[in-house]
């Protein structure tokens, strides 16, 4: 059983960093302030807590939760505070967005507006980080959260963020399996079709940073025996770094396992914006929260996110 030592390690790489703002957005429950409170204990981040005050005050004072350097911004509603949160990032007051309390679907749809989101030229997509005891190093599963049955242009974004955001903690040169139920190309298989064109299109310098191979499944993806016992010659196989999924429910499944029964630690964040974005399950432990908040860091420590100022803490003003 290997030991669990990355997101210690990234902790470590932080500790010579200052605190980055970060735009919790209407944490309205008991576990998301307790999140809250220890990523402020840790020195992470800076939260500006966006929601109802008087809410997220009475919430903390019935959990004896500490509120002590965190910045309130009163607006009342879910909608108001993703929207808010997102003005606070384009303006540079906050470096990254926290997802709190509020359904998914509030906050991806301000996150994704046209007009006045977050969005890049490229696709958002959703990476897990996945250290888990039996795995043989950490795992990339993506996408498990916003892209319900990604197309084949959206496939290529999901890699390419994927190999990013890898880079950013550290893997120089991640391998990429892209998933399916067999290691060949099958026309009834949807995914094996889409996973070989992806392929070339790494080949061909579409998608960069990384080395790509797939149809994988799982097992030949991960194990090098199960690699050699199915015959299966690849620079991927047995070795991956990031497990590229077919579609959100094999990811969400896939990433719920590893972390409910293989005892992952954890840590969820959405790529293709212009700041980091923690987007974790409202289930999720405070753990998980902390952990997507180290990752977070980690990448503005790397130089990650296009707003138009460097958000400061000494300079935010909500």
């Amino acid at each position: 059983m290997r030991s669990l030592r990355f997101f210690d390690d990234l902790a470590h790489d932080l500790a010579s960093h200052p605190p980055m703002a970060l735009g919790v957005v209407y944490p309205c429950s008991v576990p998301a302030l307790h999140a809250v409170a220890e990523i402020a204990r840790q020195g992470l981040a800076v939260p500006f807590l966006i929601g109802p005050a008087a809410e997220i005050r009475q919430l903390a004072a019935s959990a004896s939760l500490s509120l002590d350097g965190c910045r309130m911004v009163d607006v009342p509603t879910p909608q108001d505070a993703a929207r808010r949160g997102v003005a606070m990032a384009h303006g540079g007051t906050v470096a990254a967005l926290m997802k709190g309390s509020l359904h998914s679907r509030i906050f991806l749809h301000e996150l994704g507006h046209h007009e006045g989101g977050l969005r890049t030229e490229r696709r958002m997509s959703h990476v897990y980080v996945l250290d888990a005891p039996q795995a043989p190093r950490v795992l990339l599963v993506s996408d498990s959260a916003v892209n319900i049955a990604p197309d084949l242009a959206t496939r290529c974004d999901i890699v390419q963020n994927s190999i990013d955001l890898a880079r950013m903690l550290g893997i120089a040169q991640p391998r990429v399996a892209l998933l399916s139920a067999v290691e060949v190309v099958n026309p009834d298989l949807p995914s094996t079709l889409d996973a070989a064109i992806v392929c070339k299109m790494a080949e061909r310098g579409q998608i960069t940073g990384g080395v790509v191979d797939g149809p994988l499944a799982l097992d030949n993806a991960i194990s090098p025996e199960a690699a050699r016992c199915k015959g299966v010659a690849s620079p991927v196989a047995g070795l991956a770094d990031i497990l590229v999924v077919p579609d959100l429910e094999a990811g969400n499944i896939l990433a719920k396992q590893m972390t409910f029964i293989g005892q992952a630690q954890a840590a969820g964040i959405v790529m293709g914006m212009r700041v980091p974005v923690i987007l974790t399950s409202r289930a999720d432990a405070v753990p998980v929260r902390v952990l997507s908040c180290r990752v977070a860091a980690t990448m503005i420590a790397q130089g990650y996110g296009t707003g138009p100022a460097p958000a400061r803490v000494d300079d935010a003003q909500p």
